[in-house]
């Protein structure tokens, strides 16, 4: 069996969630496909992987799509891929992990079977972006006072959603941006005061028994991040995400010094070179791999299994179309050091779940794993039929 050909599939743009989806098919010779998405899409950066995927395609033309290991460590050798780099990145993952797809659709196993089993068949997942609201198709015009806020963690807790995840920075109550100079250098006693008005509403909608995340976005630098986890502190946190930009290990160090709440990052780092150094110091409780940018499945095994060595637990960062969803689930229930999946706000939208065949959704704050061959999920035929498709390699017979 041979790779074939490669779709390069650029689905219309989500304008109220500020998105871009573009994904991989990869086919056969046997008429076998496999899916994978860049997992950029996030104010359509994902546009920029349309070129290095059509550079990356053409070599692939006539390997063995089972050798991923091989692909991927070549593809990674690549000039400009040597370093890693969220766009680069991103066109690498998605053709990895419709590899992976293509690989449980020979094998006729589900994904997870292939990575060498099962720890659980259901994940328990965390409601993300509560500052958004909760299941609001305008999501990015979300108000950001109390009240919207209220409803939504008391919205994700009915659902029941024992963890939530929210960005009290953000922007200010009345919806004005917190400039970019003030969350990295000193936060403003109106912007604390705020985000303490904020984790009193989260923990009075949610109780006592519910966890938090608290979620920075890199928005922070050393000093606001202790600024915020000190005031955080007795709003019992589980996790301080993306307190830095995780290429400042210094930032990370003196965080890590001052305060004593765990903390994670993962989602803008590349391969498992960019999770050792944060390992090694011991700044990290857990890592939060995003399986479309961090090098695909074959690379987060490794992140996974680097991140085992140092008793650090997994989370992956899940945000994209529910190709990456389908993914990341089977790449969790095969890790020992899962600890629990993010179901993101957009997830949860009707034109988000109604762009692939499956519709895998959580019940009562559980998701199950399908059993279904390869990642188990592919586009709709009505997705198919809005997207821009570029192909690379010949035409033959089911394509």
């Amino acid at each position: 069996m041979k790779i074939s050909a490669v779709d390069i599939i650029s689905l219309p743009a989500q304008r109220t969630q500020a998105q871009t989806p573009v994904l991989v098919r990869v086919w056969t010779d046997e008429n076998l496909y496999g899916y994978g998405e860049a997992g950029i899409s996030i104010q359509h950066a994902s546009l920029g992987c349309v070129e290095i995927l059509r550079q990356f395609s053409q070599p692939l033309l006539g390997q063995d799509p089972l050798a991923h290991d091989v692909i991927s460590d070549r593809l990674q050798r690549q000039f400009w891929a040597r370093t890693g780099g969220p766009v680069l990145m991103a066109a690498l993952s998605a053709l990895d992990t419709a590899l992976w797809d293509i690989k449980g659709k020979y094998y006729n196993a589900p994904v997870s079977q292939l990575l060498g089993g099962r720890y659980r068949d259901q994940l328990r997942c965390y409601a993300s972006q509560l500052q958004n609201g909760w299941e609001n198709p305008r999501f990015l015009q979300t108000p950001a006072d109390l009240t919207t806020l209220r409803d939504a963690c008391l919205k994700a807790c009915a659902q029941g959603y024992s963890c939530i995840k929210v960005d009290v920075l953000s922007r200010h109550l009345d919806g004005s941006p917190i400039p970019a100079e003030e969350t990295a250098y000193h936060l403003s006693l109106r912007t604390l005061k705020e985000a303490e008005q904020k984790l009193t509403v989260i923990r009075d909608s949610v109780g006592p028994d519910c966890e938090l995340i608290i979620e920075n976005h890199c928005l922070t630098r050393a000093q606001t991040a202790i600024q915020l986890a000190r005031l955080a502190k007795d709003y019992d946190p589980i996790l301080l995400e993306e307190p830095a930009n995780p290429l400042d290990l210094s930032d990370y160090q003196r965080i890590r010094a001052a305060v004593d709440i765990p903390l994670a990052t993962g989602e803008r780092s590349y391969t498992r070179r960019g999770f050792l150094p944060l390992l090694q110091a011991g700044v990290l409780d857990t890592v939060q791999p995003d399986l479309g940018n961090c090098g695909g499945i074959t690379e987060g095994r490794k992140i996974a299994d680097l991140a085992d060595t140092y008793s650090v637990s997994v989370q992956t960062h899940t945000c994209n179309t529910p190709i990456s969803v389908a993914c990341a689930l089977q790449f969790e229930a095969a890790i020992p050091n899962f600890i629990f999946h993010e179901h993101h706000t957009c997830n949860t939208l009707p034109a988000v779940r109604a762009l692939c065949l499956y519709d895998d959704q959580p019940v009562n704050g559980y998701i199950q794993v399908p059993q279904r061959p390869g990642i188990g999920n592919e586009l709709s035929p009505q997705a198919l039929a809005q997207a821009q498709i570029i192909h690379v390699g010949p035409r033959h017979e089911g394509i």
